[in-house]
């Protein structure tokens, strides 16, 4: 059974490797716990649509030139692993971290941000309740938020962080966009053309 002090251990070791930055993950995600995915699928879903992979082994890199990464991270329960992420994302290689948390103590997203400084953090509030705790950053200490339950919106956020720098991630997120712009403009020809009832029969 893995242990908490072997993850902290992996992630040691693997920001003290000499790895090739084109095969690490470029984004990670985590969560204060397994009961948050359902949640944060939507952060996979958006990346998976960008055309990132899955990245499970560190040493060894899917095919897709950009990745990411899912733990599970808690702040209260694990706070040294958590501190280990933090610390060591950016010689890890990531480039942005996506972190969602539940409950009225959702702590995750903040702490990490202020371990990872000045990597990027998008904080993911897993409730609605969580909104106030996820976005309440001192002055000086910046993180990004989303809205309750908005995983997808928040690593649509951090491919534009990447993009910045990657015409390619650029070029996929207007794609992508355009699609979305595409779609509104079909739905409302349809509308207009098959009228109210006619619309409803045909979805």
């Amino acid at each position: 059974m893995t242990t908490e002090h072997d993850l902290i251990d992996e992630l040691h070791e693997q920001a003290a490797a000499d790895t090739d930055p084109e095969t690490t993950p470029d984004v990670g995600i985590i969560m204060g716990s397994d009961s948050d995915l359902d949640v944060m699928s939507g952060a996979h879903e958006a990346l998976d649509t960008l055309g990132f992979g899955e990245q499970t082994d560190y040493h060894d890199a899917p095919d897709e030139r950009f990745t990411y990464e899912t733990y599970v991270v808690s702040a209260h329960r694990t706070p040294d692993l958590m501190y280990a992420y933090g610390e060591t994302a950016a010689d890890r290689g990531i480039e942005v971290i996506i972190a969602g948390a539940g409950g009225k103590s959702a702590d995750l997203p903040n702490m990490t941000a202020s371990i990872a400084y000045p990597l990027p953090v998008v904080g993911v509030p897993v409730q609605e309740k969580s909104v106030d705790s996820v976005i309440g950053m001192p002055t000086g200490a910046p993180i990004v938020a989303v809205d309750a339950g908005k995983s997808f919106n928040a690593a649509l956020s951090a491919v534009q962080m990447l993009a910045r720098g990657y015409d390619e991630l650029e070029d996929r997120l207007v794609e992508y966009h355009e699609d979305l712009v595409a779609d509104v403009a079909d739905t409302s020809a349809r509308l207009h053309d098959l009228g109210v009832s006619g619309f409803r029969d045909s979805v």
